[in-house]
């Protein structure tokens, strides 16, 4: 009998499997703009939006929104702000005024720069800022809910988490009227009717906060469910701190059920990603590579291909060193073989270059201007589809090279032919010459090339590695460099003869 072979199920597939098909989805993600929004937060909306799109392949209506969390306070002067950020502590996000003047609040500078990049990435939310939500009344009646449901709201925060609170605990922070915090205020009374509060600050101020102008917000583990309700959110990735045991999804899926009398979202818990070398990545600690860092080296389908190969669960370390390069070759596979599931959540509706990212790393290092670039490649064999798509991925192989390639990655041709090529044995220097005229008439392929080493120096009785050693000496003064085949192809036959001949 036949062996029936089962195929592999890719994991946003499984995760869209479990929610019905034939009913709505909105598949949630969002993050609070209290820093540079770095590639470990790009994990949860990338996430989600392969999700969302499997959710589409499977012929199920779905929606996928970016919930910006603006209305939360900013906790401390975090190492790239100035002190003057000090008297700002506790003030919703969106109320804090931008660390450069061009934003119009402290949220947008870096909402901005990230909703930017995910368009880069193919990805298309709709998106809900909090503390817009707040303001136009839309939490109203649910806020009202959980000052009136408070002690019930309590107990399952108690019981859950293990936790004791404070006496006259309150499930809702107002803003006060005179230090601007969010703040833990004493609750006096609730006006149902009217939707204020009377409260007594910490500060000392007592005033009366208005909930639905927005005039104060729910604490965490009770927003996060109110939004699950008020939403209609039926998926979300969320991070592992939010997972553990008792933590915030635990006492949520109870709140939302009730109080808010809603189901709660399918989970997909994620695991960080560390930096190599520098350990996981925290925005309130500076170890951040932020996702415009990132698209300025990685191309965007490249990006989304780290994650849709790795399982949520699964940390990721990245090195933006040789292990990019490694990335970036392991998708070049995919691409080519072209029929797998990671390739296709990772393709974008964007034209991109076609060169492969380590021979443009070559190709940079050799042109000395944007045309000479082109020249290289028509060389080479490339043929140029898109100019501006090109000159994108040239100007990411710099950046790499400037700010993350390891030094033997790095090469520059010298002027002349360097003394250390000028002193090689004179077996040495014959095979160079053999090698020089067996690619003088020949086809101009990188391969081709890169073989001729070989039959040249088993002629005059030296190693291969004698004679790659003595052309990478002429050239760069050094023992070793790029793959010579596709480093001499890019270079180019006259100025490659004309170099070698200086040897003889």
């Amino acid at each position: 009998m036949e062996e029936k072979v089962h195929e592999k199920i890719h994991w946003a597939d499984a995760k869209a499997a479990q929610v019905p098909s034939d009913a709505p989805q909105r598949v949630a993600t969002g993050i609070t703009p209290s820093g540079p929004i770095h590639l470990g937060n790009m994990r949860e909306v990338m996430t989600g939006d392969m999700i969302y799109k499997a959710l589409l392949a499977r012929g199920t209506e779905a929606e996928l929104v970016y919930i910006a969390d603006d209305f939360d306070p900013l906790r401390k002067v975090y190492p790239f702000l100035s002190d003057e950020y000090q008297k700002y502590i506790g003030w919703p996000v969106s109320d804090i005024p931008c660390p450069c003047g061009k934003h119009k609040s402290y949220a947008e500078h870096f909402l901005k720069p990230f909703l930017s990049a995910i368009k880069e990435l193919d990805i298309h939310p709709r998106v809900i800022r909090t503390s817009e939500a707040y303001r136009s009344g839309m939490f109203t009646e649910q806020i009202a809910q959980a000052l009136i449901h408070a002690e019930e709201i309590k107990e399952i925060l108690e019981r859950v988490s293990g936790r004791k609170l404070e006496e006259g605990w309150t499930p809702y922070y107002p803003i006060c009227g005179n230090c601007g915090q969010i703040s833990r205020a004493q609750i006096l009374s609730h006006d149902i009717e009217n939707h204020t509060v009377t409260y007594k600050c910490p500060c000392g101020h007592e005033g009366v906060s208005d909930y639905s102008k927005g005039e104060g917000k729910l604490v965490w583990r009770v927003d996060w469910p109110m939004r699950w309700a008020t939403h209609g959110v039926t998926v979300e990735p969320f991070g592992k701190d939010h997972a553990s045991p008792g933590g915030s999804y635990d006492t949520g899926k109870l709140i939302t059920r009730e109080i808010y009398g809603y189901k709660e979202p399918v989970p997909v818990t994620y695991e960080w990603i560390s930096l190599k070398g520098k350990g996981e990545m925290h925005s309130s600690k500076g170890v951040v590579l932020t996702i415009r860092d990132m698209l300025d080296i990685v191309p965007p389908e490249v990006l989304r291909f780290l994650i849709a190969k790795t399982k949520p669960d699964k940390t990721i370390a990245f090195d933006p060193g040789m292990g990019l390069l490694r990335l970036i070759d392991e998708y070049d596979r995919a691409e080519r073989a072209g029929n797998s599931r990671e390739f296709e959540l990772s393709k974008i509706n964007s034209p991109q270059s076609t060169i492969p990212f380590r021979h443009m790393i070559t190709v940079v290092q050799i042109a000395r201007d944007d045309e000479a670039v082109f020249s290289i490649l028509e060389r080479s064999g490339y043929e140029i589809i898109d100019r501006e798509a090109v000159l994108d991925q040239a100007n990411r192989a710099k950046i790499w090279l400037e700010r993350y390639a390891p030094e033997d990655a790095k090469f520059a041709i010298s002027e002349t032919l360097p003394e250390v090529a000028a002193n090689e044995p004179a077996n040495v220097k014959a095979a160079v010459a053999a090698y020089a005229a067996a690619i003088k008439d020949g086809e101009w392929k990188a391969d081709v090339i890169h073989n001729a080493v070989y039959d040249a120096a088993e002629a005059h009785g030296v190693t291969g590695k004698d004679v790659f050693t003595a052309v990478y000496r002429a050239f760069l003064g050094a023992d070793r460099g790029p793959r010579l085949g596709w480093f001499l192809e890019a270079l180019g036959r006259e100025e490659t003869l004309a170099r070698l001949a200086l040897m003889e």
